[in-house]
């Protein structure tokens, strides 16, 4: 990369909706990929993944560290109330934000401009200045008050992928279905990757 060549920036925020296994996956991809990753992880966030995933929370830096090294990409780690960071301006330039697993609370306080940590902030700025924002919301059933927060940031642009995993593909691993969600992911941002087969694909593959 040429001194004068930009690196691609991207937001991730990890909530406290079950699947922190879903934003662990695709911080993996992004950083595979060589973007740099500003990561934001709610306080229930980390609650989770030490719930879900077995993560030893009590040094969060250190267990980063120890899960994103040896990637092309950086990430970067922000704290939750840290709303000095630089992704909390619209003048740092970054590609766009991807909140996923996406709780009700968090989709709630950006649907409604609360901007009250740094992860509603963010995604503020995401929509202040026009620039993609994906959020993945996880909870099942949804009332009312969530369908239509999901309908007011839909109608600003904001694009909602539901963690729904397809199954036409053959997944054959827990692995399988979160690769495929990460790359839907992927795709609505336009970014390539190869993280799932896709249809029409396999008969290709099959193809003498």
């Amino acid at each position: 990369m040429s001194s004068s060549a930009k690196r691609r920036g991207m937001v991730v925020g990890i909530t406290g909706a079950s699947g922190s296994v879903y934003g662990v996956k695709l911080v993996e991809s992004l950083l595979g990929l060589g973007f740099d990753v500003h990561l934001v992880i709610t306080n229930a966030g980390w609650r989770v993944m030490k719930e879900e995933l077995g993560w030893n929370t009590s040094d969060r830096e250190a267990v980063l560290r120890e899960r994103f090294a040896g990637f092309p990409g950086q990430y970067i780690y922000h704290p939750i109330a840290d709303i000095g960071a630089s992704i909390a301006s619209g003048s740092y330039l970054v590609d766009g934000m991807i909140v996923m697993p996406c709780s009700m609370g968090t989709l709630s306080g950006i649907a409604h401009g609360a901007s009250d940590n740094l992860l509603t902030r963010a995604a503020d700025v995401m929509l202040k200045e026009g620039r993609p924002l994906v959020l993945v919301p996880r909870e099942t059933p949804l009332h009312a008050i969530h369908l239509e927060n999901m309908l007011k940031l839909a109608r600003l642009g904001v694009r909602i992928v539901p963690a729904m995993p397809a199954f036409y593909f053959g997944p054959q691993s827990i692995d399988d279905l979160v690769s495929f969600l990460v790359g839907k992911v992927l795709d609505t941002l336009r970014i390539e990757h190869n993280l799932f087969t896709r249809w029409g694909e396999q008969s290709e593959e099959q193809q003498p």
